[in-house]
């Protein structure tokens, strides 16, 4: 069965993602094993942000969804040929309880991505990937087919004293604090300030528009070319 994860593993590279494994201790019962794909957003698109998201990074941002979702499709269906359970998690997805808009989606991305060693999170409770900091869109693909590896000790946040995040969040949102494994994103985000603001200023750019301010500012953000 590692053939067919290694087969995969080059199928998405191929693709221009990476790609990490991990084992989380709360993946979907007898689908330990998890598949993280992260795709890079390009850069071109990226900077034109300035106080506001555009309609070419709005675009940008469901077209890498999608990528991500079709990606981890094809990737699923080549475990099920193989006899394995695959379980592709939507790359972008908004739950509600209770009618209420809970700001979460079924399983978090971020986290399945620290625990494959891709990368760490920031202040602004982005990923920030090890190469590409929070410049990428995140997916996960939860399995039966067995994988073994040593257990990686989560990386630190590595923003120190920066607050070039915290000081351009145009609403307030990012609270300052540091991040670690297992803090509440409460603690260093407020989702709902942040989604108040969006939906009240960027409305006219398209429904669910995220500013991307945080991840513009970003001097983790800065590309190491041919480093993957």
């Amino acid at each position: 069965m590692q053939a067919v994860l290694r087969e995969i593993e080059k199928m998405l590279r191929e693709t221009g993602a990476d790609v990490g494994f991990s084992r989380p201790d709360d993946a979907p019962e007898g689908l330990g094993t998890a598949i993280t794909i992260a795709v890079p957003l390009l850069d071109a698109v990226v900077d034109e942000i300035d106080g506001g998201p555009t309609h070419t990074y709005f675009h940008h941002y469901r077209t890498v969804n999608a990528f991500i979702d079709q990606a981890l499709l094809r990737a699923a269906l080549m475990l099920q040929r193989e006899g394995c359970r695959a379980l592709p998690i939507p790359a972008s997805q908004t739950l509600y309880e209770g009618g209420k808009r809970t700001h979460v989606g079924r399983y978090p991305h971020k986290k399945a991505a620290v625990l494959a060693g891709l990368g760490t999170c920031g202040k602004n409770s982005l990923f920030l990937h090890r190469v590409f900091g929070p410049r990428v869109r995140l997916g996960t693909l939860f399995t039966d087919c067995p994988f073994e590896e040593a257990a990686q000790e989560p990386p630190a946040c590595a923003c120190g004293n920066c607050r070039a995040c915290v000081d351009a969040c145009p609403a307030g949102a990012i609270l300052g604090g540091q991040w670690r494994p297992g803090i509440e994103r409460e603690e260093i985000f407020d989702a709902d300030r942040c989604n108040d603001y969006m939906r009240a200023h960027f409305m006219h750019i398209g429904r669910g528009a995220v500013c991307g301010v945080c991840m513009r500012v970003c001097p983790a953000g800065k590309r190491l070319k041919g480093a993957l």
